[in-house]
């Protein structure tokens, strides 16, 4: 059985690579001359890659345009609540943590960003296994942080682990998207009361 699964895996995480690769190259050529002017042919250049392993990942721009929009908002959460995990102690710590990444995060991002994030949802919305599979990637890796801090003792018992990770995903989300949609939105002073917020609803008083 061992045997039999190895090469997946590695034919798998060879995919991905490519993919990623594809991915990096467009937003590169995104960012640089507007997505109106950069043409799957230039992505398919700038990634070193043939237009058939192209369209093996995406059917089309639009697509490749709900990848990355989804990507900027979920492909980072399971690496950084790893991280977190490692690196801090107490529940309470990790969503400090948490929010100070989302902020450095908001710090670089670009106009490009913003398009890429409002693009995303509806270029996925016929494709819904895809959709559950992000929803249910990101929900797992916020499930599992709360559940950690329950082994702690430090999170509160109110709540399931589902219901208060529900309340993460959506409100950082929204926040997302509002950022998206308004260039004034006020993300920083926003995610403060973000922060406030889950560590109020989620954290065990320690005092």
């Amino acid at each position: 059985m061992d045997t039999a699964e190895a090469p997946l895996g590695r034919r798998e995480k060879r995919k991905q690579e490519i993919r990623s690769r594809i991915e990096d190259a467009a937003y590169e050529l995104f960012k640089r001359q507007g997505i109106e002017e950069t043409s799957i042919e230039q992505i398919c250049v700038e990634a070193d890659v043939a237009r058939r392993t192209f369209y093996g990942h995406f059917p089309n721009k639009h697509a490749l345009l709900g990848g990355l929009g989804i990507s900027r908002l979920y492909n980072q959460s399971e690496p950084m609540l790893r991280v977190l995990m490692d690196n801090h102690q107490s529940t309470r710590q990790r969503l400090e943590a948490m929010i100070d990444y989302i902020e450095s995060n908001f710090s670089g991002y670009q106009d490009i960003d913003r398009q890429l994030i409002l693009i995303g949802p509806s270029a996925f919305a016929e494709d819904r296994e895809q959709q559950r599979q992000i929803g249910n990637s990101s929900m797992a890796s916020f499930t599992r942080l709360i559940t950690a801090g329950r082994e702690l003792g430090d999170v509160q018992l109110r709540f399931s682990p589902e219901i208060l990770a529900s309340m993460v995903v959506g409100t950082l989300n929204m926040l997302t998207t509002s950022w998206a949609m308004d260039s004034d939105y006020p993300i920083f002073a926003k995610l403060e009361e973000a922060r406030q917020m889950f560590e109020q609803l989620i954290c065990e008083d320690s005092a």
